[in-house]
């Protein structure tokens, strides 16, 4: 079994390309955080997502640099010869589902809602109701 379930946020802005034969594929970085390193401070762990077809355009157009999101996919090695004529080996996070976790807000924000003024018109007034005309 080869499944891989991470949340985190876009190291820099997804990279759109096309294959020869007309396949989009995507590819960006996510820094996912670890609980504590040993002296007690936050520390993260960065995966590279590769992501194909229309799922693949549809992270160009709504992720940025700093989106929150959540990854399934699978495990892939590779390797390939450098130019320096070194073998250089990749481990790549191919991506089956991508969730969008931010706000749909383009402004920036954390997604996280501010407080309603108390006298906003949207929230409506609930009519106190007397115990005993309850059927239970």
């Amino acid at each position: 079994m080869n499944k891989v379930i991470l949340v985190g946020n876009l190291t820099r802005d997804p990279e759109l390309t096309t294959t020869n034969s007309g396949v989009s594929v995507c590819r960006f970085s996510i820094a996912v955080q670890r609980r504590y390193n040993s002296e007690g401070g936050p520390q993260a762990d960065f995966f590279n997502i590769v992501v194909w077809r229309n799922q693949a355009e549809n992270c160009s157009k709504f992720l940025k640099k700093g989106s929150k999101c959540g990854v399934v996919g699978r495990l892939q090695n590779s390797s390939y010869e450098a130019s320096d004529g070194t073998k250089r080996y990749a481990t790549d996070i191919v991506a089956d589902e991508v969730e969008f976790l931010n706000s749909k807000n383009s402004d920036g924000s954390d997604g996280t809602s501010s407080p309603r003024p108390s006298g906003s018109s949207s929230q409506t007034e609930l009519e106190p109701i007397d115990d005993d005309s309850l059927p239970f």
